[in-house]
């Protein structure tokens, strides 16, 4: 058993050691996690019963065999019994069976009895591989399995990797790791790459981030944030998402769905738009009803607006009740797409009144959430809902445009408030 008497890297063994059913690793590039996992598969094959076998899959199968293949081989050594390289099946002198395989074809995963898999580069995979075909696979044995991958945005990777963070299944574990933590790679070496890669692919291949660049439409230093001016007047304008049963929004894959949106903003004559709070949230019809009633009553609108569908026809019953349930009536302006995309709409309404200083966020309120879509409007997995409410306060908001007084004959618009 000599060929076992492995060499680990701090974290690795700290994962192997946590009893967790389900470990989710996000890593950068050379963290060590591939042969962290050839590891796992030759013990856990070690372990299995006879007859079961253990499972590598990879996002193609050029990677399954560049990855996987010849470092199973090698490291196994004497434990391995035979292969076979056209199915990719390593046999241990135990009799259980290593399956290399590829998500490119789920169905060559079908019909295994697994005890243990390991997906590697998960975030590059489809989730149904391990939903409908992994997942099952590992029910008759009570298997284990090791999430892998360098990020690639919010998709379903990184669902499971904030499940094995937040602590609330017990079966679920997730480590996040960079470059920096493999010890053996020189410090230069990063620091070199630092300095001739982008700063997003630093990022995501180094420091394994799971915030993907954006489309660059809004900049970060574009970001300001200031007191309440003295003058202008309020607006109200919502985002609807729907009105799924929120007792059913627990799941992490159920935290990607989009939210309601509540945007209240003062407009000044200058085009300054102030944001005092966007509010977030996933709620029924009659809790978002009641939440637009009370921003009504508190600031007192010149102009309530929402866009125009199926979701604004839903709540307007409710709201109409609430309207005389409360004693306060307004009505909603119906607001239009204009048959723009999201991205021309909101880069119309928004891209150059921020860039100008004309859009500034109250001092007082935690933006973290809002300002992350700003500067990834546009990137996989990352919510735009409310950036899309305050875009729809532009058909609302009525200003001056000018900087002072001007005469009739000579004005022009300004284009740069506008943003178009």
């Amino acid at each position: 058993m000599s060929t076992l008497n492995w060499t680990l890297l701090p974290w690795q063994i700290e994962c192997w050691q946590d009893p967790s059913r389900f470990k989710v690793i996000a890593a950068g590039r050379r963290c060590g996690k591939s042969n962290f996992a050839i590891k796992q598969l030759l013990a856990h094959a070690l372990e299995a019963p006879k007859g079961s076998a253990v499972l590598y899959v990879a996002p193609t199968l050029g990677q399954a065999r560049q990855i996987a293949w010849d470092a199973l081989l090698e490291q196994g050594g004497d434990l391995v019994k035979g292969s076979n390289i056209n199915n990719l099946d390593i046999t241990l002198t135990t009799g259980v069976k290593i399956h290399v395989r590829s998500g490119e074809n789920p169905d060559s995963l079908r019909g295994l009895k697994v005890a243990f898999a390991v997906v590697d580069e998960a975030a590059f995979i489809k989730e149904e591989v391990w939903t409908k075909i992994i997942r099952p696979a590992l029910s008759d044995l009570k298997g284990s399995a090791i999430f892998i991958s360098t990020p690639d945005g919010r998709n379903w990777f990184y669902d499971m990797f904030k499940l094995g963070q937040d602590g609330t299944d017990p079966d679920w574990k997730s480590w996040h790791l960079t470059t920096y933590d493999n010890p053996t790679i020189d410090r230069s070496e990063i620091e070199a790459a630092k300095r001739s890669l982008s700063s997003w692919a630093f990022k995501v291949e180094f420091e394994s981030s799971f915030d993907n660049a954006g489309s660059g439409i809004f900049m970060e230093s574009w970001w300001k944030e200031g007191k309440e001016p003295d003058n202008g007047s309020w607006y109200i304008a919502f985002d609807l998402a729907g009105f799924a049963d929120v007792k059913e929004a627990n799941t992490a894959a159920k935290k990607r769905l989009d939210r309601t949106a509540i945007a209240i903003v003062k407009g000044c004559d200058d085009g300054t738009w102030f944001v005092h709070k966007v509010i977030l949230g996933r709620w029924n019809v009659e809790q978002t009803a009641l939440k637009i009633i009370e921003a009504v009553k508190e600031y007192k609108p010149i102009a309530v607006g929402c866009e125009k569908g199926m979701a604004k026809n839903a709540l307007m019953h409710y709201l109409q009740d609430m309207m005389r349930r409360h004693n306060t009536y307004f009505s909603v302006q119906e607001l239009t797409h204009g048959n723009r995309k999201k991205t021309e709409r909101i880069t119309y309404a928004l891209q150059g009144r921020q860039e100008h200083g004309r859009l500034i966020f109250n001092e007082n309120e935690d933006w973290t959430d809002v300002k992350e879509e700003f500067i990834l409007f546009g990137a996989q997995g990352i919510h735009d809902d409310a950036i899309d409410a305050l875009a729809y306060v532009d058909q609302m908001y009525v200003g001056s445009f000018t900087d002072g007084e001007v005469e009739v004959e000579s004005w022009q618009p300004q284009d740069w408030v506008a943003g178009y």
